[in-house]
């Protein structure tokens, strides 16, 4: 403001004007992090339930854990198949392959995706069937979302009758109320 009038504007008040939108642009990029992860953690958690199913499928026919996690890698596309590439690359440096998938729990934090790597681990360390172990993750991971649909529909149910409400319910009843409204002036002398 003081340029635009022809003066000079203070030191005082610039500095305190780079630090208002440092702080904002702070604020702003933390939000957009934000809602980047949280777009990606949902990604990732549609992703879950069919790289299960693949990875069951894949150690069903007898590939061991490792080349199943090859072939998955390989073949899919999406943020979980670079974090199994990820993983991939951890047993290849020689890190083990369970302190590998758990490191990728770690990594993403969704509950769905720890729920998985510890029934993996567990069947690897134990030797269990791990294709039986995946497809029940699998199973547990498309009810989970189908829980989290329900519940996204739910809420938005009443959001959904804000416009039945307020604009179709009026416009019937003014079609309703008017033809009879006319006949009555029509009648009256």
């Amino acid at each position: 403001v003081a340029v635009a009038r022809g003066g000079h504007p203070s030191s005082v008040a610039l500095s305190v004007l780079a630090l208002v939108f440092a702080a904002l642009g702070l604020v702003l990029r933390d939000r957009a992090l934000s809602r980047q992860i949280t777009h990606r953690e949902a990604r990732m958690a549609t992703e879950l339930p069919t790289i299960a199913e693949l990875l069951a499928l894949a150690v069903g026919a007898g590939e061991s854990p490792v080349a199943a996690l090859e072939r998955i890698s390989r073949c899919s596309r999406g943020d979980l198949a670079v974090e199994i590439g990820r993983v991939l690359a951890d047993t290849r440096a020689g890190v083990g392959v369970v302190p590998a998938l758990e490191a990728l729990a770690a990594r993403t934090g969704l509950p769905a995706l720890v729920r998985c790597v510890d029934g993996m681990a567990v069947a690897i360390e134990r030797g269990t069937p791990l294709a039986d172990v995946l497809r029940a993750q699998a199973s547990d991971a498309r009810e989970a979302s189908r829980r989290a649909l329900l519940e996204s529909g739910g809420r938005k149910e009443i959001a959904m009758l804000v416009p039945v409400v307020f604009f179709v319910l009026p416009v019937t009843v003014v079609f309703a109320l008017f033809p009879g409204f006319y006949g009555l002036r029509l009648a009256v002398p």
